[in-house]
């Protein structure tokens, strides 16, 4: 019982940092604002994390909350195909009104700078496991195509969304992430739909 009680303090303390961070941005969001916010101890923070920078890797833990819910409101009968466009929409709509792009280019760089644990990659997230389920289910039905496996569309999938976030952070957000990736997803997804 502990144990969930410990994954409920630390998730208190990423939901309440992302909220703050969104809301008054990175740099005046302070650790006591985080522990009013998430009502923990000062402890208790530092039990999890070292400071706030390492609060930055933890956006991954926000996208797999987003995951989850999705995950709840998912129609075992629609076509695996639109499944993966209307996650792409609900998580990069999240992304786009929730998560400052400061953040998230912030995020990205700590990834491609990390010696060793990349979070946006670790394969025991939500994330890779809900894709995993959505993409044999559609290959068992022939939605999906089956001479690539599961494995591979799943990294093209995510190597796609990654992307669309660098060039969207690139960009400066000049344009609607939601809007663009509306229209795009479907088109890179139909080449792995069975003809």
């Amino acid at each position: 019982m502990p144990r969930k009680n410990n994954r409920n303090t630390r998730g208190r303390i990423i939901t309440a940092a992302w909220k703050l961070f969104y809301e008054n941005g990175y740099e005046e969001t302070t650790i006591e604002d985080i522990l009013f916010e998430s009502q923990t101890s000062r402890g208790s923070f530092y039990h999890y994390f070292s400071g706030k920078d390492a609060l930055l890797s933890t956006l991954a833990n926000v996208f797999d909350e987003k995951y989850a819910e999705l995950e709840e409101t998912l129609d075992p009968e629609e076509d695996a195909a639109v499944t993966l466009c209307r996650l792409n929409h609900e998580l990069f709509t999240m992304i786009e009104n929730r998560i400052s792009r400061d953040l998230l280019a912030r995020l990205l760089s700590t990834q491609l700078l990390a010696q060793g644990e990349k979070s946006l990659l670790d394969r025991d997230r939500i994330y890779f496991k809900l894709l995993k389920r959505i993409i044999k289910r559609g290959q068992e039905l022939g939605q999906l195509r089956g001479d690539c496996s599961a494995n591979d569309i799943i990294k093209a999938y995510a190597l796609w969304e990654r992307a669309l976030l660098y060039d969207w952070c690139l960009c400066g957000g000049e344009y609607s992430l939601v809007a663009y990736c509306d229209r795009m997803t479907p088109l890179f997804i139909k080449s792995w739909r069975c003809e």
